[in-house]
């Protein structure tokens, strides 16, 4: 199969909001970078976090088997430091093999919740 996508993606917006309602984990406010590996070679992926008021946090370490897809909640990067509440950043994901990375966030803080969905930018 060919592979499609690209190796770098760029999503310059992402927050994560510290509150919530409804049940845990299904409506913990989140993002989520969706990545896809369409592709016959495991997809070895690194995202890196950047702020408007501190140096980057990062890379987070993520593998996308081939031919499949795993939605990465931001939430759940821990190494090498917690992905901070409230606090505005942008991603670079970078991949050694073509990907495509979809960016969702999903802010529960009302309970009227909100559901955002976005193709992240090839570069």
């Amino acid at each position: 199969m060919t592979a499609v996508g690209t190796t770098t993606w760029a999503i310059p917006e992402g927050y994560i909001p510290s509150g919530g309602t409804g049940p845990e984990p299904e409506m913990l406010s989140h993002e989520t970078a969706c990545i896809l590996n369409a592709g016959d070679e495991d997809a070895h992926v690194e995202i890196t976090l950047y702020f408007a008021d501190r140096e980057p946090a990062g890379p987070y370490r993520v593998t996308v088997p081939a031919r499949r897809t795993v939605h990465q909640r931001f939430n759940d990067l821990t190494d090498p430091e917690p992905v901070p509440r409230d606090t505005p950043y942008a991603s670079v994901i970078r991949s050694d093999v073509p990907v495509v990375v979809q960016h969702t966030r999903l802010d529960s803080r009302q309970a009227e919740n909100a559901l955002l969905s976005t193709i992240a930018h090839p570069t």
